[in-house]
C-alpha cells in the first residue's frame, strides 16, 4: 500500500470518528438492537455517515442505542437537536436516512411519513 492510500484511509477513519462522537448541533441516535440490525439498521448507519460527510455536515453527530422498544418499527432512529423537540421516526431505511438528513437535519422540516413520536419538551 502507498503511503497516500494510507493516508486517505486515515483521513476518512478520523471523519468518520467525528460524526459519531463529540458535541454538535444535531445528534442522530440509529437503534442497533438485535430487531433494528435484523432489519437494516447497519445499513442505515451506513446511509447517515455517507449523506453527512457528502455534504460535509460537521456539526451533526451519529451514534447508536440499543432496543428502543419499537420492534414493529425498526429501524428507529431519534434526531435530537438543541432547543426542539426530540423526533424518533421509525421504518428507516436508506433512502429514508437521505431523506431526514436533506429535509430535516439542513432544513429543519420533521419527515412527517416517517415520525412515530415528537416529544413535548425541546432538548437541552
Amino acid at each position: 500500500m502507498k503511503l497516500e492510500e494510507l493516508q486517505k484511509i486515515r483521513e476518512r477513519a478520523q471523519a468518520e470518528m467525528r460524526l459519531r462522537g463529540g458535541a454538535a448541533r444535531v445528534k442522530i441516535v440509529v437503534g442497533m438492537g438485535t430487531s433494528g440490525i435484523a432489519a437494516g439498521a447497519r445499513d442505515v448507519m451506513t446511509a447517515f455517515l455517507d449523506e453527512i460527510q457528502k455534504r460535509r455536515l460537521t456539526d451533526v453527530i451519529v451514534t447508536q442505542s440499543g432496543e428502543k422498544g419499537f420492534a414493529s418499527q425498526e429501524p428507529v432512529v431519534e434526531v435530537i437537536e438543541r432547543d426542539r423537540p426530540k423526533v424518533v421516526y421509525g421504518s428507516v431505511d436508506r433512502d429514508g436516512a437521505r431523506k431526514i438528513v436533506a429535509e430535516h437535519v439542513v432544513n429543519g422540516a420533521i419527515v412527517e411519513a416517517l415520525v412515530l413520536s415528537v416529544s413535548d419538551e425541546p432538548k437541552e
